[in-house]
């Protein structure tokens, strides 16, 4: 299963099984991603491989959490899959499959923290393209 950059210059594969797929809440996660909450899959890390552009990849390691770090494509911004500090997965942002990874979020993670503004999707209207401006 393959997955990229926005701008297409780094490239990935995984390979199922995967350990796991989680919503994460924390204040941290909607730093890195801008949004209400990051999705990311877990992945053995023998399951993952760079096929193109590992040297675009830039890292940001955040000192005092225990396992989160960020990385991201120095060209475009795009989030990117990281090494969790333990070295034995890779968080894989799910939005940079560029294929259907076959499971789906298993659970909600720091809930408690979740943003002020947190609205459950399913709540809202459902357009299929953008919507007439008011």
């Amino acid at each position: 299963m393959k997955g990229s950059c926005l701008c297409g210059g780094v490239q990935y594969e995984i390979e199922p099984p995967f350990k796991g797929f989680q919503y994460c809440h924390c204040s941290r996660c909607r730093k890195f991603t801008g949004s209400l909450h990051s999705a990311n899959i877990f992945v053995p890390l023998a399951q993952f491989h760079w096929l193109k552009g590992a040297e675009q990849v830039g890292k940001y390691d955040l000192s005092q959490a225990k396992y989160l770090a960020t990385a991201f494509c120095n060209k475009c911004g795009s989030s990117l899959p990281w090494e969790v500090k333990s070295g034995k997965n890779m968080v894989v942002p799910a939005g940079t499959l560029d294929e259907d990874p076959k499971i789906r979020p298993e659970q909600n993670i720091f809930w408690g923290s979740k943003a002020s503004w947190c609205v459950e999707t399913s709540d809202l209207p459902k357009h299929y393209e953008l919507p007439e401006n008011k």
